[in-house]
């Protein structure tokens, strides 16, 4: 590198004549000597036992100083002039002083404890050409896919590693091109792992091959013919061969006559049979009604146009003429609504006449007459309307359901909002407006327990667990969980141990802000709960209670809140969390899948089904209701009713698609609770129209059949107050038995 540096030329280099140049010091092959580490050097004796020093590369030699070029050119034209009968030390002088090789060191090598040779380390960071450059990378041409798993990309021309260089993002590199207004300038060399700047004459071959020109500039496409044999004195004298020419010349050929004559004989006979020319006829007009279709029954003959009547003479008998209140009563009507779309007018003679102003639009509307005109006669269907309804079975077959009013309670201080039954069937919780909660007996209607409370009721529901018993009650800000009197010991203190445990659960890592309380136990009684549960402030009224299938979470639902107001509370650990940060819309209810780790979230148009076990969202229904008030699912899982203020009822089938299998419309006003039995294949709806709708609904385990539905019974026992009709309704877990409350302070008990 540092040879082709020094001898770079230059302009006082290139005034060196042929003459100098030959007088130039050789130097004959074996005279310098090179020594490894493992020889000795005191053995050699081709330069007098006399180490060769080398000067070192000045770091200025790339200073856009000229004088210390011009002084080593000096001394080249110094070594340049000396006779070639010098001796070999004169000739290394000059050598010396040309500065070509940089200077060695002699050291004892640690290995072999001999002298040995050596060079200093190539600076790579001077500022020279890049023609001169060589590269970092001296691997050679070898794929670069063999160092993808290693640190370095190859070695240097002193065997050390070329590290591989940082390499930033995506984003980097987009921040880099926008930085960087050279940056397209630039390609990627796999050698060095780096990008490389292109050069001006790289730049303009890429911009020809882009635009299909000829990559080399200096080419010249259009250059003149150079005539090689034509002119004078150019002609062609000698043969290109000396081979005798092909009789094949001048003698016809007689497969060539063969085939000729089987063409002949093959147009003779007709087999062959030239095309035609094409004849240029004009498009020909025809008329779509007198021409009958090959393939169909001949068109229906056009519409003929309306004959005038006496109304249209110009000069009409008096009983047409309209009178002054006619004329404008005619005026003052849509176009689209009058009889006529003319007034009669009356003319004494036929030249009075006037011009028909409507002349354009009557023959726009024949045209439109003749092209919307039927053209096929089709035969009319005569089907029979009742054979479009579907069969469905008779409701007597499908017993059991509930079809009468069988017990009434009533709450006398405000509406009966909500209502919840015992697992076993045999108990009913309901709450009302002004505070009251009331424990009754199903079989008897008889109140056992009422609770009284500060503000209005929210939510009751009773805990699905068959070994404990107890229930919660929602008021502003507060969720109560109460024990029923009159239980079994082993029960009650089974209950007991559960929510008010001796040792409470280990604090979780991330506290809450929903906080759990439990009096004393000597402030224990039947009038108070054991445990409550204090929501977030401002957090409002949870308007909905569910249960998990097993009983330990409870998911509430309130009216305000910065996560949508859903909290999903455990009960053995006394935690308390909110499963979205943000949610978009109003949620209206919430319910957990009864066998899957699933959670339905309904806001006010839509249902999304998430994961909680992997939290991700599964899938989003579009029932196509404008407010969503009620949802249920059904016990397999697999389906879902959805009911809304539009008075529309939604069966979604989970496994077929998120659009609804089938819409309800039943109800004549906003539809408020759904609910399916558990056991028999049976649900309800209650509506603002004081109805409540029985349906049968049976589902098969055959993918490939679809479920019945059909409607049964119609129950109607509830007043309407201020607009509002039956609030809730809940099914006996082992009865075909429904439990109602209206918005008149009633709870009733329908049986079969």
């Amino acid at each position: 590198m540092a040879v082709k540096e020094i001898t770079k030329p230059t302009k006082k280099r290139k005034l060196l004549s042929e003459d100098e140049v030959q007088t130039l010091p050789i130097i004959a092959v074996g005279e310098l000597e090179m020594l490894s580490d493992e020889e000795d050097g005191g053995d050699a004796v081709s330069d007098d036992g006399e180490v060769d020093e080398f000067p070192e590369i000045d770091s200025r030699s790339d200073s856009d100083d000229n004088e210390e070029l011009e002084g080593i050119y000096d001394e080249e034209d110094s070594g340049e002039e000396l006779d070639e009968d010098e001796d070999e030390d004169d000739s290394s002088s000059d050598a010396d002083s040309l500065h070509v090789f940089p200077k060695a060191k002699t050291i004892i090598s640690n290995i072999t404890g001999q002298p040995k040779r050596v060079y200093p380390e190539i600076e790579p960071d001077y500022d020279s050409d890049s023609s001169t450059e060589d590269a970092p990378n001296r691997i050679g041409n070898v794929p670069m896919h063999w160092y993808d798993d290693l640190p370095h990309i190859g070695y240097d021309i002193d065997g050390k590693k070329v590290l591989r260089p940082a390499k930033g993002d995506e984003l980097d590199k987009f921040l880099s091109t926008v930085e960087d207004p050279s940056a397209w300038t630039s390609a990627f060399d796999k050698n060095t792992q780096m990008d490389k700047p292109l050069t001006n004459e790289e730049l303009d071959i890429i911009r020809r091959l882009y635009a299909g020109e000829i990559p080399d500039a200096t080419y010249n496409p259009y250059e003149p013919t150079t005539e090689w044999f034509t002119g004078k004195g150019k002609e062609e004298i000698m043969p290109l061969s000396s081979a005798p020419e092909p009789k094949r010349r001048w003698v016809p050929s007689k497969w060539e006559k063969q085939k000729v004559m089987k063409i002949v004989r093959a147009i003779r006979q007709g087999r062959i049979i030239g095309s035609k020319p094409k004849t240029t006829s004009k498009f020909s007009f025809y008329s779509i009604w007198s021409e009958p279709s090959s393939s169909h029954s001949p068109p229906l003959p056009a519409p003929k146009p309306r004959l005038p009547t006496n109304s249209e003479s110009y000069n009409p008998p008096e009983e047409y003429l309209p009178t002054e209140e006619e004329r404008k009563e005619w005026e003052a009507q849509d176009p689209e609504d009058r009889e006529q779309d003319y007034l009669p007018k009356k003319h004494s003679a036929l030249r009075l006449v006037p011009a028909y102003d409507r002349f354009i639009k009557d023959r726009f509307n024949r045209q439109l007459d003749l092209y919307l005109a039927p053209r096929i006669q089709r035969a009319k269907l005569n089907v029979d309307p009742s054979t479009l309804i579907p069969k469905l079975p008779s409701p007597s077959s499908l017993k059991p359901f509930p079809n009468y009013k069988s017990l009434k309670f009533t709450h006398t201080k405000g509406r009966a909002r909500c209502v919840s039954i015992s697992p076993d069937g045999g108990w009913v919780i309901s709450g009302d407006e002004s505070g009251q909660v009331s424990l009754w007996e199903v079989n008897v209607g008889r109140e056992v327990k009422r609770w009284t409370f500060d503000s209005k009721i929210g939510a009751v529901e009773w805990c699905p667990r068959l070994d404990v018993s107890y229930f919660v009650v929602s008021v502003e800000e507060k969720i109560h969980f109460i024990i029923p009197p009159n239980l079994p010991n082993s029960v009650l203190s089974h209950t007991q141990a559960l929510l008010a445990p001796s040792s409470l659960p280990p604090a979780p890592a991330t506290p809450s802000p929903v906080k759990w309380f439990t009096p004393p136990t000597t402030t224990w009684s039947i009038d108070t709960p054991i445990l409550t549960t204090n929501m977030p402030p401002s957090s409002g009224i949870p308007v909905q209670l569910t249960w998990h299938r097993k009983g330990d979470y409870l998911a509430s639902v309130s009216t305000g809140g910065t996560q949508g107001g859903v909290w999903i509370h455990q009960v053995p650990r006394r935690h308390s969390q909110a499963p979205f940060k943000k949610v978009k819309g109003a949620i209206q209810m919430v319910l957990f899948h009864p066998s899957k780790p699933h959670f339905f979230v309904a806001t006010q148009q839509y249902v999304r089904i998430y994961n909680l076990s992997e939290q991700k969202l599964l899938k989003t229904l579009q029932p196509g209701i404008k407010w969503i008030s009620s949802m249920d699912v059904h016990p397999s899982g697999d389906h879902l009713i959805v009911g809304g203020y539009d008075r529309k009822l939604c069966w979604f089938d989970l496994e077929l698609s998120d659009k609804p299998y089938k819409i309800l419309r039943y109800h004549t006003r906003a539809i408020r609770s759904l609910n399916f039995h558990s056991s028999y294949p049976l649900f309800a709806s209650s509506s603002d129209d004081g109805s409540i709708q029985i349906f049968h609904s049976r589902v098969y385990s055959d993918l490939m059949t679809d479920p019945l539905i059909v409607p049964l019974k119609i129950l109607r026992g509830h007043e309407i107050r201020d607009g509002l009709g039956v609030l809730q309704i809940e099914w006996s877990s082992r009865q075909p038995w429904l439990i109602s409350s209206g918005a008149d302070g009633t709870i009733a008990v329908w049986c079969s």
